[in-house]
C-alpha cells in the first residue's frame, strides 16, 4: 500500500511540475484568445451587419463559413509548422528560397487562390443539393478569389510576423499563433468578401474579374503540384485531402445559418458571437493539437491511446483558457450589441447559454484534437499539416450546430 502511495505521490508531483512549467504558456495562450476574441467580433458585428446583402445574395453566407476556415485551415497549417520548427530550434529567419519561411509563404499563396476556386463551385453545389437558392457559380468564384486575395495579404504577413517575433522573444507560437490567425482570418475574410459583392454590380467589371480569378486560380492550382521543392511538394499533397473534403464541414455551417437566417437576425447577439464562438472553439483545439504535434515531433510524448502527463495538463490548460474565453465571448455579444441598441430581452441567458455551449464543445474540440495528433503521427503523416486544419473546420460546424441548439433549448431563438 505505502508503495502505491509513493507512485501516486511521485505522479502527483510530476504533474505539479508540469503544470508549474506551462504556466507562463498558459498566461501567453490567455493573452492571445482574449485579443482574438476581440478581433473575433469584428467579424460578428460586420456578419451581421450585412444582413442585407445575405438576404439579396442567397448563397453568399454558405461560401463565409468555407472561405472563413480554410484561411484557418491554410495558415493555422502554417503557423503549427513553424511552430514545430521553433521548438525543435531549425527556424531562421531568412529569405532564402529553402528555407521555412520561404516555403510556407510559398505554400500559402498557391493553395490560398487553388482553394477560393474549390470553395465556390462546392457552395454552388451544396445549395442546389439541398434545394436553396443561390446566385450562378460565376459569381461566388469572383467573390471568392477576389475576396480570399485581399484577405489573405493580411493574415500572411501577420503569420509571418508573429512567428518571428515569438522566435526573437522566446514566446511559444502553437499557443500564440492559431488563436490570433483564425480571429484574424475571421476578422479580415467576412469584411474583403463583402467588399468583393461590389464588382458584381457592374456587368463589364464582373466579366473582367471573373475571368483574372479563373486564370490566376488555375495557375496557381498548376503550380502548386509542379513545384520541384520536395517539401513543398509534400506539404501541398499532404494537405490536398485536408482543402478538398473540410470545406464540406464549413458549408454545412453555412447552411445551418441560412436555414435559420431569419431568427439569427432576429437576435443580433446570438449571430455576432458565432463567428467569434467557432473561431475560439478552433482555436482551443489548434493550440491543443499544435502542442501535442510540437512534443509527438521532438519526443516529449509518445503517440498512445492514453494521453501522457504532458498531454494531460496541456487539456487541463485549454479546458481553463476555454471556460474563460466563451464566458468573455458571451458577455462581449451582450454588451456590444446593447451599446447598439439592439441588445437582447434577457442577457443573462444569452450568456449563460454561451458558456454551456462552450462547456459542451470544449471537451469535444480536446478529445478530437488528441486522437487527430496521435493518428496521423503514427501513419507517418505530418501532425502539423492534418491536426489544425480539420479541427478548425470541423469545430465550424460543431460548433454553430451546438450554439443553434443551446440557443433554441433556452428559448433565445425559436424553434428552426
Amino acid at each position: 500500500m505505502s508503495s502505491r502511495r509513493r507512485a501516486i505521490q511521485r505522479r502527483a508531483k510530476r504533474l505539479y511540475g508540469y503544470w508549474r512549467a506551462e504556466q507562463r504558456t498558459l498566461r501567453q495562450g490567455l493573452v492571445a484568445l482574449a485579443l482574438s476574441t476581440v478581433a473575433g467580433f469584428v467579424a460578428g458585428l460586420t456578419l451581421a451587419g450585412i444582413g442585407g446583402t445575405l438576404q439579396r445574395l442567397p448563397g453568399l453566407i454558405v461560401l463565409i463559413p468555407a472561405a472563413v476556415g480554410m484561411r484557418g485551415t491554410i495558415f493555422g497549417a502554417i503557423g503549427a509548422r513553424l511552430g514545430t520548427t521553433n521548438a525543435a530550434g531549425t527556424f531562421e529567419v531568412t529569405r532564402h528560397k529553402g528555407s521555412v519561411l520561404y516555403r510556407n509563404v510559398y505554400v500559402a499563396v498557391v493553395s490560398t487562390l487553388a482553394s477560393s476556386l474549390w470553395l465556390a463551385v462546392l457552395a454552388r453545389l451544396m445549395c442546389a443539393a439541398f434545394g436553396l437558392a443561390s446566385i450562378s457559380v460565376w459569381d461566388l468564384i469572383t467573390i471568392s478569389v477576389v475576396g480570399a486575395a485581399l484577405g489573405s495579404m493580411l493574415i500572411l504577413l501577420v503569420t509571418v510576423g508573429l512567428s518571428i517575433l515569438s522566435y526573437r522573444k522566446g514566446w511559444d507560437l502553437d499557443s500564440v499563433s492559431t488563436p490570433m490567425v483564425t480571429a484574424l482570418g475571421d476578422m479580415v475574410t467576412i469584411p474583403t468578401l463583402f467588399l468583393a459583392t461590389f464588382l458584381l454590380r457592374n456587368q463589364a467589371v464582373s466579366t473582367v474579374a471573373l475571368v483574372i480569378c479563373l486564370s490566376g486560380a488555375l495557375y496557381a492550382a498548376y503550380r502548386a503540384y509542379s513545384v520541384d521543392d520536395r517539401v513543398v511538394r509534400r506539404i501541398i499533397l499532404e494537405m490536398t485531402a485536408v482543402i478538398l473534403l473540410t470545406p464540406i464541414l464549413d458549408v454545412l455551417s453555412g447552411l445551418l445559418q441560412q436555414n435559420r437566417l431569419t431568427e439569427l437576425l432576429a437576435v443580433p447577439a446570438v449571430f455576432a458571437m458565432l463567428a467569434p464562438f467557432v473561431s475560439q472553439a478552433g482555436a482551443l483545439g489548434g493550440i491543443f493539437a499544435s502542442r501535442i504535434s510540437s512534443k509527438l515531433q521532438i519526443g516529449v510524448i509518445t503517440p498512445r491511446g492514453l494521453p501522457e502527463i504532458p498531454a494531460l495538463v496541456d487539456g487541463v490548460g485549454v479546458f481553463v483558457l476555454g471556460v474563460a474565453v466563451f464566458a468573455l465571448i458571451g458577455t462581449f455579444a451582450v454588451v456590444l450589441t446593447s451599446l447598439g441598441g439592439h441588445g437582447p430581452d434577457e442577457p443573462g441567458t444569452v450568456i449563460g447559454a454561451t458558456m454551456v455551449a462552450g462547456l459542451i464543445v470544449t471537451p469535444i474540440t480536446i478529445a478530437v484534437s488528441y486522437y487527430l495528433a496521435i493518428v496521423t503521427f503514427r501513419f507517418g503523416l505530418d501532425p502539423d499539416n492534418q491536426t489544425v486544419p480539420i479541427i478548425t473546420s470541423a469545430m465550424d460546424l460543431a460548433g454553430v450546430a451546438c450554439v443553434l441548439f443551446v440557443m433554441t433549448v433556452f428559448g433565445v431563438l425559436g424553434h428552426g
